[in-house]
């Protein structure tokens, strides 16, 4: 596709919770972030106005926002798995795999398998690396959401999973920070999380856990004498009440699963998980991730985007200074970013 120079680039990411929107100068870096948006998550007319609002004055012929979209799809996929190379030409193979493994049926879904340590695609007459990524969602979800976006004002330029996006710019965040502590990385969502441990190498270990925010409803309505859940959901979700003295209690349960997960981890290589990264956690519930970590005796990961995004030849606008501190917009940054170029900082040590 071939942009003009005044053509503007927009980005947009949907998880449970939040619609998080970007306009930049030009459709691919290096680029200026000119301006961001979010709404609510399930209300079309804030998304309407938010997608209004992003346009500007000057709005596509089309009559549509055509964006590069990320989507967290309740079924999605996203899971690592070591292959065993010698049967990745069996016909057969892979639906057993998705059968047995992630108890999925593969000609119901969409995937597509990526090397783990580098997010490349996975090339089966090679198969040079076993550490694999199989990504994913029902075909009949990625019918569904892009007919949901396209009622919704946005043509997607490209649909992806919002993990994928999130992943490749956490490897490249690490690699860019020089760290080499394995760091926990969460998608907590309303009904499940999707939990990662990652190195500037790549992904290392996933693990699905089918517990997510809505679990902790019924504590806090058990705890506090709420007559229902639905009341209790509303006090959960707004920032009108101090939950962090409940914290260890809501997350006991996610907690024991993601210990099991990390003492795997750490058993099997011998490294220590030391930090922490949560997304898609709205606003009112961003303290969370601080009771989180410090349950499992792990630091929060603290993100330099703007150092980060100016390696990847993606600056912000003056205006947008708070929200290039504001690490909700990580997810969304990652989708902006090349990772196929080196940055720009590996560059000038080499001079």
């Amino acid at each position: 596709m071939f942009f003009s120079d005044k053509a503007k680039g927009f980005f947009v990411e949907q998880n449970d919770h939040t619609v998080l929107l970007a306009r930049t100068s030009t459709p691919v870096a290096p680029f200026v972030i000119e301006d961001m948006r979010e709404c609510p998550a399930k209300n079309p007319a804030a998304l309407e106005e938010a997608v209004s609002q992003i346009q500007g004055a000057r709005k596509n012929p089309t009559g549509y926002l055509h964006a590069t979209v990320a989507v967290y799809p309740a079924k999605r996929l996203l899971r690592r798995h070591s292959l065993e190379l010698k049967r990745v030409k069996e016909t057969g193979y892979f639906a057993e795999l998705c059968s047995q493994q992630f108890r999925i049926e593969q000609d119901q879904y969409t995937i597509a398998i990526l090397n783990a340590a580098d997010g490349t695609d996975f090339d089966v007459t090679k198969a040079a690396q076993k550490d694999v990524l199989f990504c994913g969602l029902p075909t009949e979800d990625a019918n569904a959401i892009q007919n949901s976006l396209l009622e919704s004002g946005i043509y997607p330029e490209r649909i992806e999973l919002g993990g994928i996006a999130l992943l490749g710019g956490l490897v490249d965040y690490l690699s860019f920070i020089k760290s080499k502590t394995p760091t926990l990385a969460l998608e907590i969502g309303a009904e499940a999380t999707h939990s990662f441990i990652v190195t500037a190498n790549g992904v290392e270990a996933s693990r699905p856990v089918p517990l997510g925010l809505d679990a902790m409803v019924p504590i806090v309505q058990k705890e506090l004498g709420l007559k229902d859940e639905e009341s209790a959901r509303k006090l959960f979700y707004s920032n009108t009440f101090d939950f962090t003295g409940m914290g260890p209690l809501l997350i006991k349960r996610l907690l024991k699963e993601l210990q099991s997960s990390i003492g795997f981890y750490e058993v099997q290589t011998g490294q220590s998980v030391g930090q922490l990264l949560s997304v898609q956690l709205p606003p009112t519930l961003s303290w969370l991730d601080a009771a989180i970590a410090s349950s499992l005796g792990i630091t929060g990961l603290k993100l330099d985007l703007p150092g980060w995004t100016q390696s990847r030849q993606i600056t912000f606008a003056e205006s947008l200074a708070q929200n290039a501190q504001d690490p909700r917009w990580f997810g969304l940054l990652s989708l902006m970013a090349q990772h196929d170029s080196v940055h720009a900082t590996a560059v000038e040590e080499k001079k």
